[in-house]
């Protein structure tokens, strides 16, 4: 069904949390929902219609068998397990350039209609380009908006997670007066949908991870895991789709040979 709009399947008052990732470097965030996707078995249930995305379409990512390989799927498309009062939206394709902020303003009204207690959303940014005390301790960082602030402080608090450090406006130049930035370098819409939150008083989470280009498979279970230690999803292994076999490619043909 398409959720572009707002609408939603009959059973909207039992999902509570939502999960998307933010298209970001090395797609850690979407390699984590992938794992949730796969290991809770989740049923598929609709899709975000917009033209914000890349169009694409494709196999099944998660098939299980030959019968359901062929299954058509789409750029964006949204996930329930409704016994966990969960829901995700995996987005497969970039977003336009051009049409970032629109994009941004079509998920927030989405969230402002779902009526969600909470909304996660899984992130990452570039290792290279962190500061000083960015460099210090785990690659792990959180955002909070201050309408899930008051819900979840304890939760935090308990968890011991870093929050995401600010950076100073002009680094290295000792200025009192200009405000520390928040700043997530290769995060995509990550930091102006945080932003766009904060302002319309929405209660959001942003998890994320310092990474590189490359192999970003064990970022994946790392965010994951960061996101199970407070959500409580899982209490045994994730599993890996079958679409990540061909993550890298199919392999040298060996006619090359």
């Amino acid at each position: 069904k398409n959720v572009s709009s707002g609408f939603w399947p009959n059973f909207t008052h039992i999902i509570l949390i939502r999960i998307w990732p933010a298209v970001a470097v090395g797609n850690v965030g979407q390699l984590a929902v992938d794992l949730v996707v796969s290991t809770l078995n989740m049923s598929r249930v609709g899709y975000f219609h917009t033209d914000c995305l890349i169009p694409m379409a494709g196999n099944n990512p998660y098939a299980s068998c030959k019968d359901d390989t062929e299954e058509l799927h789409t750029p964006a498309e949204v996930y329930t397990a409704a016994e966990l009062k969960l829901a995700v939206l995996q987005i497969r394709a970039p977003i336009l350039q051009t049409r970032s902020k629109r994009f941004r303003q079509q998920l927030v009204s989405w969230i402002k209609a779902s009526g969600f207690s909470r909304t996660v959303v899984l992130s990452s940014s570039h290792a290279y380009q962190r500061d000083d005390q960015q460099l210090q301790g785990t690659p792990l960082r959180y955002l909070i908006t201050p309408s899930l602030l008051t819900t979840s402080a304890d939760a935090l608090k308990e968890l011991s997670w870093r929050e995401m450090e600010r950076m100073p406006a002009f680094p290295g130049v000792k200025d009192a007066d200009a405000e520390p930035r928040l700043c997530i370098p290769g995060g995509g819409i990550t930091k102006g949908l945080y932003t766009d939150s904060c302002a319309e008083d929405l209660p959001l989470a942003v998890l994320l991870l310092f990474c590189s280009e490359g192999d970003n498979i064990p970022d994946a279970f790392a965010l994951v895991n960061h996101l199970n230690d407070w959500l409580h999803l899982l209490d045994g292994q994730w599993k890996v789709p079958s679409s990540w076999s061909l993550l890298f490619g199919s392999g040298i043909p060996p006619a090359l040979f």
